[in-house]
């Protein structure tokens, strides 16, 4: 069983403000720049301006997540995942780790219901709404359980865990990352931890661990050094991490993310060998 998510990994709404206006990665990390780096740079532009948003490098960071949330590279047979890992946080489920207890997952099966009313899981949206905050099965159990496994065949619920993803962790990580000057694996980084540690501003949620980073260096956007930066944050990433028992392996961060960075490689770029709760994993180019 795979560690996972940060026990303050709380979903609301409010909070999903991190999706700020994306600027080039590169900007602001380099100073001056004479005129024919610059030009040359001006000539790769489009291609680094969409970083983990190009559709191959998403699916790069989709099979990077799915092997620290499930260890295996085939994110998508993981829309029918469910179960509750004992984490304090109810059941766990699909593509991202959707879960009963932190509220992504009522507002997950609140969309399927808007857009698909007779579903397998609209009946259990009650149960959902009393059990949100908690770790109880209170209303939902294996009949709840099977009910998720029917609903993950219906491609109406495949594409509502899609979109959840984006809207709740995805675009605001890179949109943020952008911000900060961050190229491809700052934004896959920043994802990652979103994804394990919530949105908001708590000392272990993503937002306390991107302060607790700026406070040790200034990222690109500021002036800094990408690599120092990201090291700052990865820093900050292991401290929240060891703060829940559950999080003490953290070999998602040093043997795969810090892997990619002490390679130069801040484009993610395939070949990809990395190591995750000591499983080895392979991405070719």
């Amino acid at each position: 069983m795979n560690p996972r998510k940060s026990a303050l990994r709380l979903v609301p709404t409010a909070l999903l403000g991190l999706a700020l206006a994306a600027v080039p990665a590169a900007a602001g990390a380099q100073g001056a720049v004479p005129a024919p780096a610059a030009a040359a740079r001006s000539a790769v532009a489009p291609a680094a301006a969409a970083g983990l948003d190009d559709p191959a490098k998403k699916e790069i960071a989709m099979e990077l997540v799915s092997s620290a949330e499930n260890s295996s590279l085939d994110w998508k047979a993981q829309y029918q995942y469910i179960e509750d890992i004992g984490d304090g946080r109810g059941y766990t489920a699909g593509i991202i780790g959707f879960c009963s207890g932190t509220g992504d997952m009522l507002e997950l099966v609140q969309l399927y219901t808007d857009r698909e009313p007779d579903n397998p899981l609209a009946p259990f949206l009650p149960a959902l709404k009393k059990v949100n905050g908690t770790d109880s099965h209170s209303g939902l159990g294996s009949a709840f359980t099977s009910a998720w496994q029917r609903a993950a065949a219906d491609p109406a619920f495949q594409t509502a865990q899609n979109d959840e993803r984006d809207r709740v962790y995805f675009n605001p990580a890179v949109g943020q990352a952008k911000s900060d000057g961050l190229g491809t694996l700052g934004q896959f980084i920043y994802y990652d931890a979103i994804v394990m540690h919530g949105p908001g501003d708590g000392g272990t949620s993503f937002g306390g661990i991107r302060k607790r980073a700026l406070g040790q260096a200034k990222p690109p956007s500021q002036g800094g050094d990408e690599t120092a930066y990201l090291n700052a944050f990865l820093d900050a990433r292991v401290w929240a991490m060891k703060q829940e028992e559950a999080h003490e392996d953290t070999s998602r961060v040093d043997t795969e993310q810090r892997v990619f960075l002490q390679q130069g490689n801040l484009d993610l770029d395939p070949p990809l060998d990395w190591k995750v709760y000591g499983d080895s994993y392979h991405i070719g180019g």
